[in-house]
């Protein structure tokens, strides 16, 4: 059985990207960086740490 664990939506506004995640254990959060790689760094590593707790 699937079961949705995260929502993730990537947008570029302006000059920078921005990532929206949303689940269950942290909510809604937002990461904004000029740089694509560290939008990805940043949420990555905060889901990593939150599913680790699972």
């Amino acid at each position: 059985m699937e079961e949705v664990l995260c929502s993730i939506e990537i947008i570029k506004e302006n000059n920078d990207f921005v990532a929206k995640i949303q689940s269950d254990l942290g909510g809604i959060r937002e990461y904004r960086s000029a740089y694509f790689e560290d939008v990805l760094d940043q949420f990555v590593i905060d889901l990593q740490e939150e599913f680790e707790s699972i």
